[in-house]
């Protein structure tokens, strides 16, 4: 592929780098049928369905949100479940883990709830368990001071994410747009170079997958990353930064919780950069996230015809 970011060492001194980037806002991915997706995430992880509404661009598909009390910024994956999707087929230029934070000494209770194999990377103790599309998740171990949602022991919740891993075939130009956004490099171990920014949800590991078929995505894939900028403001800076890098991004894009733009990185790896300072009782009460079926106004008029289509989801009032 070619390398359209330009070298960190070609830049001018005065050349922008990519600014107001504040690590992992949320993770999107497809998935298989709704109520497996929902069980998985709420019982097994524990986690809240904090937004229950459609996919803007494909209405017929919920699009689930899960996170901690709130939906925190750094804490929310969210996915586009539906029976039709083909399973996706895992290679490079894609998501290849998604980790979440765990408290320390966590490790062997949640392997007796999700199996999986217990690893160490960059020192940090991990387990590595698939999902129930066969994609790799992980929880680990980490001091993380956020609080977990109440469905499991606030000694063992999930805290929000810890990290993702990229898995791209030329690791150098997604590691030179890592940098550009405020990351820097903790270290290579493998094939796997750790790019780092401080708070939660601050770090990316980059994987050198030369040899491996190009993914494909499907049910199990992640759609895209997002990262966290505070506001508009912040976007806008960003995004204009973007485009001097030479990337292509969209125009704002309103997506009721969060503002957002989206570029594809070096890698194949979709990125988006959404804002922080809206959220998700905009349109629910914060005692009540989740229970309701809120549609983007382009999509209300479908509701009549969503009620038969959609399928039902424990504590779910389909009528708004």
């Amino acid at each position: 592929m070619k390398h359209v970011v330009v070298s960190l060492m070609e830049r001018k001194k005065d050349d922008p780098m990519i600014p107001h980037i504040r690590g992992l806002h949320h993770v999107t991915a497809f998935a298989g049928p709704p109520q497996t997706n929902n069980r998985f995430f709420t019982e097994t992880l524990g986690l809240r369905r904090v937004k229950t509404t459609v996919n803007f661009d494909n209405p017929e598909v919920y699009h689930l949100y899960y996170g901690d009390a709130e939906g925190t910024p750094g804490t929310v994956i969210t996915h586009f479940p539906a029976h039709h999707w083909k399973t996706g087929v895992r290679g490079a230029g894609e998501v290849a883990v998604t980790a979440f934070s765990v408290p320390k000494g966590s490790l062997d209770w949640w392997q007796s709830r999700v199996g999986g194999e217990v690893t160490s990377t960059f020192n940090d103790p991990r387990l590595l368990f698939p999902g129930p599309d066969g994609e790799t998740l992980a929880v680990v171990e980490a001091d993380d001071p956020r609080r977990g949602w109440i469905t499991l022991p606030e000694d063992v919740a999930i805290r929000g994410f810890h990290s993702v891993a990229l898995k791209v075939r030329d690791p150098l130009p997604t590691i030179e747009l890592l940098s550009a956004m405020g990351y820097r490099e903790l270290g290579v171990e493998g094939r796997t170079t750790r790019m780092i920014m401080d708070g939660p949800a601050g770090v990316i590991d980059v994987i050198g997958a030369a040899e491996e078929i190009h993914a494909d995505s499907g049910a199990g894939s992640v759609h895209h990353i997002a990262f966290a900028t505070p506001d508009d403001a912040t976007q806008a800076e960003v995004r204009d930064a973007v485009v001097e890098m030479g990337l292509k991004p969209t125009e704002v894009r309103d997506r009721t919780y969060f503002h957002s733009i989206y570029f594809r990185e070096p890698g194949g790896v979709l990125f988006e950069v959404a804002t922080c300072d809206i959220g998700f009782d905009v349109d629910e009460a914060p005692t009540a996230l989740g229970e309701h079926l809120k549609l983007p106004d382009q999509h209300a008029h479908l509701r009549p015809r969503l009620l038969q289509t959609l399928d039902p989801l424990p504590d779910l009032d389909l009528a708004g």
